[in-house]
């Protein structure tokens, strides 16, 4: 009997959970393949990268190494086009790769209302490269003498906060004076109020200034507000919000506002049930969340389970996010900020807690098959 074609396009937290159960999904009659980059970075160490408490490589995932460790067929190219009624994907070169079921674990992209990622000196929160890049240009440029960069992060939810302070985090830590601006309508309105009030006046403090508006323009060495003022800015970085990568428009599937890929609670389109995704560029129909990895790690059991199923035709399972969840904001300078609901708490022991979970979910994807050891 041939085995059905599974073609996983990603390598998100969900995939990464995936590939190290590739032999139940082989023992379901799946041939498996992956296509994603050669490296995976992980979001939740990406602040401490940003704020030069961390080294690039403390956030990376070898993806080849870890496909090959787990007897998965890896391609590195990115997917350039999907046909949805051929059932095949057209690869960067041109190469096609045919699948019988498809599932995507793509992440997201920073949100460009006004098209500014095409200047110079404009850096996407997503991919998160642009962040550890950033890190790099802004510590040559202090290397070179020069004084603090003057920074402006536009947008006012959690990551932009976040982002904000591993700016000062990094600036700090050359002996400088931060000079970074957020600029946004509101700041912090998804915090609880007496924790927005600590963090924003923490941001204050240290160097932060909160600028209500919205950026619309970049020019020479500036950024120009929709109230028509202009701003000294050397770099700007983008996040405002997330959406999905545009690959998802070729399934010519239903898509939130956001362009995320609407699903059913077992994880499959809801137009096409040989088409599952989880993590940023999906959304549960009926049962919609925010873009958080969280759900992208909590999902991953459900759809390793449901795979199988296909493979084997047996019953799916449903996945049910959680509706409050613990978020741990790198503050940059040793604290974290820790959230779940209406409870808070900030300090040291918040971050620690923070490294504990994240560098604990990079030592897992990273440990070797069958035993205690772990790649370098």
């Amino acid at each position: 009997m041939t085995a059905s074609r599974l073609v996983l396009v990603g390598a998100g937290h969900a995939h990464l959970h995936l590939v190290r159960e590739a032999d139940r999904l082989r023992a379901a009659g799946l041939a498996v393949t992956l296509i994603a980059p050669c490296r995976f970075q992980y979001s939740g160490l990406a602040s401490g990268v940003l704020s030069g408490a961390l080294e690039v490589e403390a956030a990376e995932i070898d993806v080849v190494a870890l496909a090959a460790d787990f007897g998965v067929r890896h391609l590195p190219q990115p997917v350039t086009a999907i046909d949805r009624k051929a059932r095949t994907l057209t690869l960067a070169g041109g190469a096609t790769e045919p699948f019988d079921v498809l599932s995507l674990n793509i992440g997201s992209l920073a949100s460009d209302p006004h098209g500014l990622a095409a200047h110079a000196g404009v850096w996407p929160v997503k991919p998160l490269a642009n962040l550890f890049a950033l890190r790099a240009r802004i510590e040559v440029e202090i290397a070179r003498g020069g004084p603090s960069p003057r920074m402006m992060v536009a947008g006012g939810g959690q990551s932009a906060l976040e982002i904000a302070a591993s700016l000062c985090g990094l600036i700090e830590k050359a002996g400088l004076r931060p000079d970074v601006t957020v600029a946004a309508p509101v700041f912090g309105a998804t915090l609880p109020a007496a924790a927005r009030a600590r963090l924003l006046a923490s941001l204050t403090k240290r160097g932060v200034s909160l600028r209500t508006g919205t950026v619309v323009g970049r020019e020479a060495d500036a950024c120009r507000l929709a109230d028509g003022a202009v701003w000294p800015c050397d770099h700007l970085v983008l996040a405002t919000g997330l959406v999905a990568p545009p690959l998802i428009d070729d399934l010519a599937l239903p898509v939130d506002g956001d362009g995320r890929l609407r699903v059913t609670a077992t994880l499959q389109s809801v137009g096409d049930s040989a088409i599952f995704a989880a993590g940023d560029c999906a959304v549960i129909a009926d049962d919609p969340r925010p873009a958080a990895g969280i759900f992208g790690v909590r999902a991953a059991p459900v759809l390793l389970n449901n795979l199988a199923a296909m493979g084997n035709d047996r019953t799916l399972k449903t996945y049910q996010p959680q509706r409050r969840w613990l978020s741990i904001m790198d503050l940059g300078d040793g604290c974290g900020l820790a959230i779940r609901g209406q409870f808070w708490s900030l300090g040291q022991p918040a971050l620690r807690f923070k490294r504990y979970l994240d560098l604990g979910f990079v030592r897992r994807m990273r440990a070797l098959p069958h035993t205690t050891g772990e790649r370098p």
